[in-house]
Parts: structure tokens; C-alpha cells; sequence
């Protein structure tokens, strides 16, 4: 069994409050959830309105598949025109990680 994650720390574009905020974040979590199947939810900036972290988990028994998917998902939240990507960070635990 592999768990993958990644934690997205993103720029928001025109934004001016917290409900345009979650107009614009709630799509993207929306997204990858339907595309990928991925568990996602915005984890962290929850006060900030131009500024989110939003956070995906997988578990896959190929880790192959894993990164394939995890790089599917960090090329979709890059392309969005809404959002400058500022960081990634990307974890994999293998079944040999205690």
C-alpha cells in the first residue's frame, strides 16, 4: 500500500473578500475530487482572502499510478488562471514506512 500527498500553497488572483474566496477555491477542490478521486479539502490561510492551502491525500497499492495521478492533479491546480501556484510539497509513504 502507497499513501501519497500534496499541499498546494496558492496566490489568489482579484480577489477582495472570504466569499470570493471560496468562489474561487471550492471549484478547485470540487475538481480534483470528481476528476481523481482523491480526498482534498482546503487545510490551511482560512482567514486570509488571497491566500489558500489546500491540501489531497490517495492511497494506491501501484505506486506508479500514485505519482501518476499526483502529478495530474498538480498540473490541474498550475493551469488554473485564477490561482498562482506558489509551493508544492509532495509526501510518499511506502508499505515499508513505519
Amino acid at each position: 500500500m502507497y499513501v501519497g500527498t500534496l499541499s498546494f500553497d496558492l496566490l489568489l488572483g482579484d480577489v477582495r473578500s472570504l466569499k470570493e474566496k471560496r468562489s474561487v477555491v471550492r471549484p478547485i477542490v470540487a475538481e480534483l475530487h470528481r476528476k481523481f478521486a482523491v480526498s482534498v479539502a482546503e487545510v490551511g490561510d482560512q482567514d486570509l482572502y488571497r491566500r489558500a492551502q489546500i491540501a489531497l491525500a490517495m492511497v494506491s497499492g501501484d505506486a506508479g499510478h500514485l505519482a501518476e495521478v499526483l502529478d495530474r492533479c498538480e498540473r490541474l491546480v498550475a493551469a488554473r488562471p485564477e490561482v498562482e501556484l506558489l509551493s508544492v510539497r509532495r509526501r510518499l509513504h511506502g508499505g515499508d514506512d513505519e
